[in-house]
């Protein structure tokens, strides 16, 4: 499994007091396939900039996708700029490969299962591998966790740090777009609001 894997396992974990948007969800995924492709070799951080390397054979197909999606020409392009562009409906693609491998399924609760249609990650080990990579408290991993709200694992040590300078950067980064996005939605619920306020009758 990837991280970017293991980070959507981790997101579709029951969590409730922990909702996670799909925009966030999207951003995060975008910077941890960047880590994978940075700990792949298919690319290096030129400060902001993504320089790609000689194509790697990847056995993982979502990785795949994102390193054809890497732009191969001058100028390259900026971390944050990857994040919104590979990042867009992300989320929707890592559930549909999820359910194509049988590792994601819909089910129903409620009386004769008629309840709302849920999502509901399959055993596999897959998923307790994620688990406990989550467990043992990986930094990379619970940091793109803590930048979309879920909280780090209960054995993450404080003292524990990303193997290089270009992974800090990535993380730095989905934290930085995860906060924009945030931004844009207060805006606009603020707006909303105030056009409300407009056609309300005295």
């Amino acid at each position: 499994m990837t991280t970017a894997k293991d980070l959507f396992t981790i997101a579709m974990e029951p969590q409730p007091e922990h909702s996670v948007g799909q925009g966030d969800l999207s951003l995060s995924l975008a910077g941890a396939e960047l880590i994978d492709l940075l700990h792949a070799q298919a690319v290096d951080l030129d400060g902001d900039l993504i320089v790609p390397g000689p194509q790697p054979a990847l056995d993982d197909r979502l990785l795949g996708d994102a390193a054809s999606a890497l732009v191969r020409q001058t100028p390259y392009e900026h971390v944050e700029d990857w994040l919104w562009r590979r990042g867009r409906d992300l989320a929707a693609g890592y559930q549909a490969a999820f359910e194509e491998d049988g590792l994601l399924t819909r089910t129903r609760r409620g009386l004769l299962n008629l309840g709302d249609e849920r999502m509901e990650l399959v055993d596999t080990p897959a998923r307790r591998l994620a688990q406990s990579r989550w467990e043992e408290g990986e930094p990379v991993l619970g940091a793109l966790a803590a930048a979309i709200g879920i909280p780090r694992s209960e054995d993450a040590r404080d003292d524990t740090a990303p193997d290089s300078e270009a992974v800090t950067t990535v993380l730095a980064a989905v934290n930085d777009a995860v906060m924009e996005l945030e931004a844009v939605r207060q805006r606009r619920t603020i707006e909303n609001a105030a056009f409300a306020n407009v056609w309300r009758v005295p």
